[in-house]
């Protein structure tokens, strides 16, 4: 009687340490696995907040009436220089390659590098230049209405 007592005592101990090592082993996997594979969150980083163009200028009020949204992909390619306009409504942008040269009729002059965000002037003449080695990627968000033109062009100011 007293071996099958221990017999039963050394089977309830191996069974045990069993489990008690399975769950340990589960844990580690598990702990392991997380570390591996961490859960995927969104990253976020504001880019800009402000309510003046990048020449310091307050930017307007907005417009009465119903908004329309537009969004524009620009590409310019190396050694482009667009033509003098100015903006009606307000807009906003993100480089997304390259850099930007943004000239006022004043002479102010902003790079944009790859990455910023740029707020354009409204109502103020200038134009923008790649004077880089590889085309401009600039992504543009005008907060305008319906019938407005994007922008206004002045081919009478020569380009220099």
């Amino acid at each position: 009687m007293r071996k099958i007592r221990q017999w039963m005592f050394a089977a309830v101990l191996v069974i045990c340490s069993a489990i008690t090592i399975s769950i340990g082993l589960t844990a580690c996997e598990k702990a392991h696995a997380e570390n591996e594979f961490p859960e995927p969150k969104v990253e976020t980083e504001e880019l800009i907040r402000t309510s003046q163009s990048w020449d310091g200028v307050e930017l307007p009020d907005y417009f009465q009436g119903r908004p329309e949204l537009v969004a524009v992909k620009y590409v310019f390619p190396p050694g482009m220089k667009l033509g003098w306009h100015h903006h009606v409504a307000m807009n906003y942008g993100v480089l997304v390659q390259g850099e930007l040269t943004i000239i006022g009729q004043d002479g102010k002059t902003k790079v944009v590098h790859e990455g910023e965000a740029v707020v354009e002037m409204v109502g103020t003449i200038h134009h923008g230049e790649n004077r880089g080695t590889k085309p401009v990627i600039l992504y543009m968000f005008y907060l305008s209405q319906k019938d407005l033109p994007l922008a206004v062009q002045h081919p009478e100011i020569p380009m220099n």
